[in-house]
């Protein structure tokens, strides 16, 4: 198995688990497609698979009719995409996904997690060259052989493609997104969740204190309503 399985083995359920955070992210994802692509999914493939996500985490059909509705309403503020880099102790790289509506406040906010947990914010390419950005979809595995996905989707930008107890996940270069997608869908192949990731490159095996260390700040940055994903070259275990 190549990197991006061992990256989702070692993540899988230590992310994401709470589900107001689960819910608060994805609408915000709403709000974006909707000013971006319009309200009406036919037409709106970013919105499509947002919505795909949000049925993945039991989100209720009403909160995503709300969610895109408000979204749609004129005086309804935009969040914008922003991306901060900086070490966190024993040398570790972080890189942290934001959706803001206020960017002042969410700079001030990530500076104050590097600065109390010891680490460094940096500036803008001081780190995301160690990750390399990818996109991802899990699909139904029913009546489907992983091997046979793989060869068929290496045409569309397919690198790794992997089956688990809930699907089977196909990885690829971010910039291969839209390609995979619509033939997932010309094919009729139900897609369960889509999203995007930075696999780090290399990761650096810490002690459990400095691992403590480590996760203070991963904590506090996961914690933030404005931050939507952390990434990190600590080395992680399935356990």
């Amino acid at each position: 198995m190549g990197r991006a399985f061992e990256f989702r083995k070692a993540r899988k359920m230590k992310r994401w688990s709470a589900m107001s955070k689960a819910f608060t992210r994805i609408g915000k994802d709403i709000v974006m497609a909707v000013k971006e692509g319009g309200p009406d999914p036919d037409s709106n493939s970013r919105l499509r698979a947002v919505i795909q996500n949000a049925k993945s985490v039991n989100m209720p059909k009403d909160n995503i009719e709300r969610a895109i509705k408000r979204a749609s309403d004129k005086s309804q503020g935009d969040y914008k995409e922003v991306i901060f880099e900086g070490y966190a102790p024993h040398g570790i790289a972080i890189l942290v996904e934001t959706a803001t509506d206020n960017n002042t406040r969410t700079v001030a906010n990530v500076r104050s997690y590097f600065n109390k947990c010891d680490g460094s914010l940096g500036t803008s390419g001081s780190v995301v060259f160690m990750f390399d950005h990818t996109c991802n979809f899990r699909i139904n595995a029913e009546g489907l052989d992983p091997e046979e996905i793989e060869l068929e989707f290496i045409d569309y930008g397919a690198e790794e493609v992997f089956a688990d107890e809930d699907g089977i996940l196909i990885y690829a270069p971010f910039e291969s997104f839209g390609a995979i997608q619509a033939e997932l869908e010309k094919r009729g192949i139900e897609i369960l969740s889509s999203g995007f990731e930075r696999i780090p490159q290399v990761t650096k095996p810490l002690t459990p204190e400095q691992v403590e260390d480590v996760e203070k700040l991963l904590e506090k940055l996961e914690e933030d309503d404005d931050v939507q994903n952390v990434y990190h070259t600590m080395e992680e275990t399935s356990d």
